[in-house]
Parts: structure tokens; C-alpha cells; sequence
């Protein structure tokens, strides 16, 4: 990563690095917590994991029982692993800082990302498109190049920022600078970062709601982001004692979703503030109790998997490994020594070398090992830089093409921004995977486009431009090389005016 000191002047704002205040900590309590934020956030998504995208704009009623049981995580580590993204994500990056260390360079960790096997949506396979075509870390993440600029990517893998960052929010917002905009801009950014500080925070202080409002100060008060966090924790104050009050006015206020082409016209959401906001709803509502947080989190909806496991992370490292009640626990019996899908790391292994970063990033930023006491030179929370993508586009439209199978396709509209969502795909599944190339026209100009039917390299939409002059534009788009066994197929068109 880059020197500290060099990202002060570009990261915070006009603000010199803010004095540090010694705190003590046995160093058996802080492996505790970082085993209790590694294995708190497992439970949460594999709580979460059967109701993820089920209930959008809507929530779980009471009376519905979610699924737990002893050894529940094994059972879908084996046959579910892709719901781990969040998991393998993060994994990726440590596993990135124990091969190359703390300076490990930014193109280490998009590389990595980016040729691994897994499964990725959104912000995260719009970023690995841009990078396997050239487009480097920030400008991958960055709004007018990845159309899920906001989404929720970087703030459900952000939680490795804060665990190897005990009490050091501004080193965990430097480390979030470099890996969050190579997927994320703006509020998806913030989201991570927001994330990564409540962790950090975590490891200092038991109060839930200490540590929702201090991390807040991270995010500069102008920021969307901000200020629906902040109307969740002044709806928490007017409605304390029943979480769906506050689930209903964060639903009026700010559901409405204009840049994530999947959710403009749709009840799903997987913008970045609107599932942090249900974080919060859990942290405040559950009280410090686990369970209850995650239960709350899970039921609020959209993103139903990595919410939870947000929130079991934060309260894992606030409470420790030790004191997650048994009830949780059993649901990781047989699974901590198992290596996650496309991973060569288990729990077990994680546990491990969580504490290692930690401690080699605590002494890297000025503390030290005393005995058996880690030194640790807790920093203030200061807000980081301000950006805000999508600005000007709050007038979206919708084009219903339902073009299937077509080797070419004609559209008009009026506006100064569009995205066309559509997918290339194989008539048969024994076919080869293929890039079909696409030759795409507007208002006379051409371009060409690479559209791979891979789905570890598609492209998660097929075009969009946020750059037009306001006016009529026509479009077309042609395969350069028809082939009947591939198809081309384009669903919708959102146009801004």
C-alpha cells in the first residue's frame, strides 16, 4: 500500500493526522476479537443465506422462522459456497497482504480479484471487466466507468479494514482508499469505509451505539451516504422500541434507486446506503445482543445475506469469540477448518493471520508488544474526502426493447445519459464460451464492444455512456460476426434526462 503519509493531503479533508492516544490490550482479547469478527460475519451471511433478494422492499414478518442449526455453515459451505462473497473477498485481500505485506501495491490486490475463479455481480464483476480490459484501479470503480458505482460490493468485504485496524480508523480509511475504489466511488465507497471504522471502533468501546454514530464522522456530512445513516439513528431516537417504524420511513424516504440499472424500475435495491442503513437497524434495535441484531438485519430485506454478516462481524469483534453465545456457535461446528470455495483459507486459518496483520499493522503505525499486551495508538475518527457519483441523473426513464436473439437492434431517446442492460449468451451449453464482439453506433459514431459469454469475464451491461450532449440520440448496435449457435440479447434501456 502507499505510504501513509503520502495519502494524508489526498484522503482527509485539509486535515493533518489527527494525534494519536495510547490504549492497552491483551493480546489473547484482541486474537479474541478478531476470531469473534472472522466468525461473527460467517454466521450472519449463512443466517441471512436463504433470503437474500426474496424480500425486496418488504420485510420478513415476525412470525416467520429463520433457519439455524448445528452445523448449518458446513451444510452450505459444501453445497452452496457461492454465497460467500463477501467472505472470499475479503480472503482475497489478506491473503494478497500475507504474500507481498502491508505495501503490497494496489495492482496486487485488482489482479487478484480479477483472475480468480469465483463468482462476482455487480460493482465487483464491473470492476474485473474494466481491469481484464485495461482499465486500472481507481478508474475501474469509478462511476462513469462501473455503472454499480454505489452498490454494495466494497462495503461487504471491508470488514478485513477494520480487523487488522484495532482502534486505528484513519489507517483502516487509508487502506479503504486503495482497495474500495478499485470497485466502488462515492456512496459505495463510504459504505466500506463506514464499515471497515465501526470494526476498528469495535475493538475500543461495548457501545453499540457509540460506535454506529462516532464511525458516522467518517463519511463528510454533505455525503448522501451521511444523511441516511444519520436519519436512522434520529428514527432509532423518535421510535426506539420498534424497528419497523424505522424500516418504514428509511422504505418513503430513500428506497428510490436511479444509478444500479438492475434496481432503476424494480423493488431491488443493492445500493450501498440503503443496506447499511438496515445494518444500522440491527446494531441499534438488537441492543448488543448478537442474535437479535442479526435477526432484525436479516428480516429488513434486499440484501438479507451480507447485511447480517456486516452486523455479526461488528458485534464478533466487540463481544469476542468467547462470549458469542452457544446457540450461534453450534451452527460452525465442523466448518472453521475448512478452506472457503476458491480459497486456500479456513477460519481457522484466518483466526491466525488476522492477528498477525493486526499486530504487524499496530507497530507499523507507532505501538507495540509489552509483555503480553499489544500497545495500541487508538486514532480519532476524522471524515475522508468528499465524492458523490450519478450527479444530474435523478430523471430516469425506462425503454422496453425485448430484443432476444438479434444480430441487430435500433432505439432512440432523449436525454444526456444511458445504459443498456442485456447479456450475450450460447444457444447450447456444449458450446464454447465466446467473446462476441458488437459494433455500437451513436448518433454516427462507432465503437466496437467485447462482450465475453463467460460469465466469470461478461460484462455486467452492455454499454452505457453518462456523457451525451442533451438531445435526441440515436443508437444501434450489430454483431460484427453473426454466428447462429450465439445470441445477443437486450432487455431494457435507461435513459436519463
Amino acid at each position: 500500500m502507499k505510504a501513509i503519509t503520502a495519502a494524508i493531503y489526498c484522503l482527509f479533508c485539509f486535515a493533518a493526522w489527527s494525534q494519536s492516544t495510547p490504549i492497552k490490550i491483551p493480546r489473547n482479547i484482541l486474537e479474541d476479537k478478531i476470531k469473534g469478527g472472522w466468525a461473527g460475519q460467517t454466521i450472519g451471511v449463512s443466517l441471512g443465506a436463504p433470503y437474500e433478494f426474496r424480500y425486496n422492499g418488504s420485510f420478513i414478518q415476525d412470525y416467520v422462522p429463520l433457519t439455524w442449526r448445528r452445523g448449518y455453515v458446513k451444510e452450505i459451505m459444501t453445497n452452496e459456497p457461492g454465497i460467500y462473497d463477501d467472505l472470499y473477498m475479503d480472503l482475497t485481500f489478506v491473503d494478497v497482504f500475507e504474500k507481498y505485506g502491508l505495501d503490497a501495491p494496489t495492482d496486487s490486490f485488482a489482479n487478484a480479484f480479477a483472475r480468480a475463479d469465483y463468482m462476482l455481480w455487480h460493482a465487483n464483476q464491473a470492476a474485473r471487466y474494466n481491469i481484464q480490459h485495461g482499465v486500472k484501479a481507481p478508474a475501474s470503480g469509478f462511476w462513469k466507468n462501473n455503472p454499480h458505482a454505489d452498490d454494495i460490493d466494497y462495503q461487504i468485504e471491508s470488514d478485513f479494514s477494520g480487523l487488522m485496524s484495532p482502534g486505528m480508523p484513519q489507517t483502516t480509511a487509508v487502506i479503504g482508499d486503495e482497495i474500495g475504489h478499485i470497485m466502488n466511488y462515492g456512496d459505495g465507497w463510504y459504505g466500506g469505509i463506514y464499515v471497515g471504522t465501526m470494526y476498528s471502533l469495535a475493538f475500543i468501546s461495548s457501545d453499540v451505539k457509540y460506535v454506529v454514530t462516532e464511525a458516522l464522522k467518517s463519511i463528510p456530512e454533505k455525503a448522501r451516504f451521511r444523511q441516511m445513516i444519520s436519519d436512522v439513528i434520529n428514527w432509532h431516537e423518535r421510535f426506539p422500541d420498534d424497528w419497523h417504524y424505522n424500516w418504514m420511513e428509511i422504505q418513503k424516504k430513500w428506497s428510490a434507486e436511479v444509478s444500479c440499472p438492475d434496481g432503476i424500475y424494480n423493488a431491488f435495491n443493492i445500493d450501498a446506503p440503503l443496506n447499511a442503513a438496515y445494518v444500522v437497524l440491527g446494531l441499534l434495535y438488537g441492543s448488543g445482543d448478537i442474535g437479535r441484531s442479526m435477526e432484525i438485519t436479516t428480516r429488513a430485506g434486499q440484501d438479507a445475506d451480507c447485511n447480517p454478516s456486516t452486523v455479526g462481524g461488528i458485534l464478533g469483534t466487540m463481544i469476542g469469540y468467547k462470549a458469542i453465545p452457544p446457540y450461534w456457535m453450534q451452527g460452525l461446528e465442523g466448518a472453521e477448518n475448512i478452506d472457503f470455495k476458491y480459497t486456500s483459507m479456513s477460519l481457522n486459518r484466518v483466526y491466525q493471520i488476522g492477528l498477525k496483520h493486526a499486530i504487524q499493522n499496530i507497530i507499523k503505525h507507532g505501538g507495540k508488544e509489552s509483555g503480553n499486551d499489544v500497545i495500541i495508538n487508538a486514532e480519532p475518527v476524522v471524515p475522508v474526502k468528499f465524492e458523490q457519483g450519478f450527479t444530474g441523473l435523478e430523471k430516469v426513464k425506462e425503454l422496453r426493447l425485448g430484443a432476444w436473439d438479434k444480430n441487430e437492434i435500433n432505439f432512440s431517446f432523449e436525454g444526456i445519459a444511458f445504459v443498456i442492460k442485456g447479456n450475450v449468451g450460447k444457444k447450447k451449453n456444449e458450446l464454447p464460451e465466446k467473446d462476441i464482439r458488437i459494433k455500437l453506433t451513436i448518433d454516427g459514431k462507432t465503437e466496437s464492444l467485447v462482450l465475453p459469454t463467460n460469465f466469470q469475464r461478461r460484462k455486467h451491461d452492455i454499454y452505457w455512456n453518462y456523457d451525451l450532449a442533451k438531445g435526441k440520440h440515436d443508437v444501434r448496435l450489430e454483431v460484427a460476426e453473426p454466428d447462429a449457435d450465439y445470441r445477443l440479447d437486450v432487455s431494457e434501456v435507461f435513459y436519463y434526462q
